[in-house]
């Protein structure tokens, strides 16, 4: 069953609802003139083909003769979560016929809030900066979600109609444009969807039908229904939902959120049933379209292929990437980074991915993950800043506020020199110093109370930085845009350079693109916060030194012959370090100083 309202052109529209257990339901015509139409049952499903039906059409679904209700498939939402949902024509004059898309291991990611990327806040409004981010290197951008939620205000996961485009950032239209914008510039799009909850205001599924599992919970109640019964229509409800935005809105990826909380006891497992649904859709397609996990397992089997036991998800998050190296930036230890904070755990996970692969978590108090060696680093996304490892601060501060200059071109080519596929935090290019903090628009007084004192008692244990910012205010949404006018001048705009000429570095040199895990040599120094690497392919080889200790140290370092030459370093005056010590070439056995804090790259070609 194709679900939701389809116009079918020439005021035919054929609306469809799952609802198994409801006694009737009638399309409920709200504008232009309003109208009752019965609609019968089909399966579990209820159906009414309607005429007279023209796009912008409002309507609502009648259930039992005693409430009317939004349609959970709606496209659209022209005026809030609780109102009446909207018939929207998808035709639209797209220009990307020859759009072939960017393979997932060449892409360089940027992760962006459309509310917050702007002063207007609008996927139109993102549109004129699209040459800078393909100026810098960006090939792939990733949106956060875009599903209807309450208010103007949100992350996006408080997101009730997956189908629906915010209309606060524009509606579809806009988002098409968007898209094809992008794909007009070289851009991939990837969107955050979310599958593992619905948000607490307009969420009215459960009138419908069985959406929800008591068999399971999690952080937002009640699990989605993948396994209980009823769960075939819930699946396919997701499936249609992922295929509609790779179908319809020319989508490249889905960034699938927190899919740790998708629960799932059957013999086929949710994602690799929409794995497989997309692999269909690109084989349709002519084109790879990609699903990317966000996942706290440290689980492989997520990205293996189906052959292998796995789900074949193409490639998922590492956070112990992003642990391993914020915890020795800054020195926290609170939470969960209470785990990591030596060179050591960085160097593993530069080397397996995984820091924690069936290794025992002081924080968990269990043992933790499973080896990944088998799988490609090309399946790894890392990253040092994202909305979450921000926002999740009380005061939601970015790394240029938690670290020195030197600090942010350190992870900077920690990020962007390693072999996994990098992805950065809209603003982090040039040191963005405005927050990223948890903010919401609800109009529910009691969920408003609710949700100030959840985030209090979230951040109890540190009273001492004060209480987190109101997450309803207008103003705390303000302060979280960005300043871009910053990344043009002063030690901003020096940054922005420096970010640029490692993601050229990334992308042309030979060796840091051969992504076998074979091809990489690396080495730890943990007395003196010292991590060196080698990086092999045919035509060259790389030499990487990085520094964490906060003093210059010296150390010994065997070259195979004289011919290697310094290619950056993050110490020099013009990327307004204090100035390098190290040599441009290299002698065959080595002493080098490294200032603190900082990194360097050396390069021998071979002769042809």
């Amino acid at each position: 069953m194709k679900i939701g309202a389809h116009y079918l052109g020439d005021g035919v529209c054929k609306f469809t609802v799952w609802g198994p257990h409801l006694e009737s339901v009638a399309l409920e015509v709200v504008s232009p003139y309003q109208r009752l139409l019965p609609m019968h049952k089909l399966g579990g499903y209820w159906q009414v083909t309607a005429r007279d039906i023209q796009p912008g059409t409002l309507y609502l679904y009648l259930l039992n003769n005693r409430e009317s209700r939004p349609d959970p498939a709606s496209n659209f939402q022209p005026i809030d979560v609780n109102s009446a949902s909207q018939v929207i024509n998808h035709s639209f004059g797209w220009t990307d016929k020859n759009w072939s898309g960017v393979p997932l291991d060449t892409m360089i990611m940027y992760e962006l809030h459309v509310g917050t990327f702007t002063p207007e806040g609008t996927f139109a409004a993102i549109i004129p900066r699209l040459s800078d981010l393909r100026e810098l290197g960006i090939n792939a951008i990733e949106i956060m979600p875009v599903e209807q939620f309450p208010g103007e205000r949100n992350w996006g996961y408080d997101g009730v109609y997956p189908f629906a485009v915010q209309n606060s950032y524009g509606g579809p239209n806009q988002l098409k444009q968007l898209v094809d914008a992008c794909h007009q510039q070289g851009i991939a799009v990837i969107l955050d969807v979310v599958y593992n909850h619905f948000g607490p205001e307009g969420n009215y599924t459960s009138r419908f039908a069985p959406y929800f599992t008591e068999t399971y919970r999690t952080p937002w109640g009640s699990a989605m229904n993948f396994d209980d019964a009823y769960s075939y229509d819930v699946r396919q409800f997701f499936i249609q939902n992922a295929l509609y935005w790779l179908g319809e809105f020319h989508i490249d990826a889905l960034r699938l959120d927190a899919i740790h909380a998708i629960y799932d006891l059957g013999a086929k497992h949710f994602l690799a049933e929409l794995a497989e649904n997309v692999a269909v859709l690109s084989q349709q397609q002519g084109r790879k379209l990609y699903l990317i996990a966000e996942s706290d397992l440290n689980d492989p089997r997520i990205i293996r292929p189906p052959e292998l036991g796995g789900y074949g998800i193409d490639a998922q998050w590492s956070d112990d990437f992003h642990h391993s190296l914020y915890s020795l930036l800054t020195g926290d230890r609170t939470g969960y980074y209470a785990d990591f904070g030596k060179c050591e755990h960085l160097a593993k996970a530069y080397k397996d991915s995984f820091v924690y692969d069936w290794k025992y978590s002081y924080y968990r108090q269990r043992y933790h993950g499973n080896h990944a060696g088998d799988r490609s680093p090309s399946q790894f996304i890392v990253a040092i800043q994202n909305h979450d490892q921000i926002g999740n601060r009380v005061l939601g501060e970015r790394l240029s506020q938690l670290v020195d200059f030197e600090g942010l071109k350190l992870a900077a080519g920690v990020v962007l020199l390693s072999p996994y596929i990098p992805l950065l935090f809209m603003g982090e290019e040039y040191g963005e110093e405005s927050p990223f903090i948890y903010f919401v628009s609800h109009s529910d007084p009691d969920l408003i109370k609710a949700v100030r004192e959840g985030r209090k008692q979230e951040f109890f244990a540190f009273h001492s930085q004060g209480e987190p910012p109101d997450p309803e205010s207008p103003d705390t949404f303000n302060n979280c845009k960005l300043n871009w006018e910053k990344r043009q001048s002063g030690k901003h705009q020096v940054l922005l350079s420096f970010y640029k000429k490692l993601i050229q570095i990334r992308t042309q040199n030979p060796a840091l693109l051969k992504r076998e895990r074979e091809s990489l040599k690396i080495s730890c120094h943990e007395d003196q916060k010292l991590i060196t690497w080698f990086k092999y392919s045919q035509e060259n080889q790389i030499f990487c030194a990085i520094n964490f200790n906060n003093c210059d140290i010296t150390f010994s370092q065997e070259f195979t012959d004289n011919n290697w030459v310094k290619i950056l370093d993050s110490a020099e005056t013009k990327w307004l370090g204090k100035g390098s010590q190290l040599p441009k070439k290299t002698k065959l056995y080595q002493e080098l100083t490294l200032s603190k804090q900082s990194f360097a790259l050396y390069e021998k070609q071979f002769i042809k």
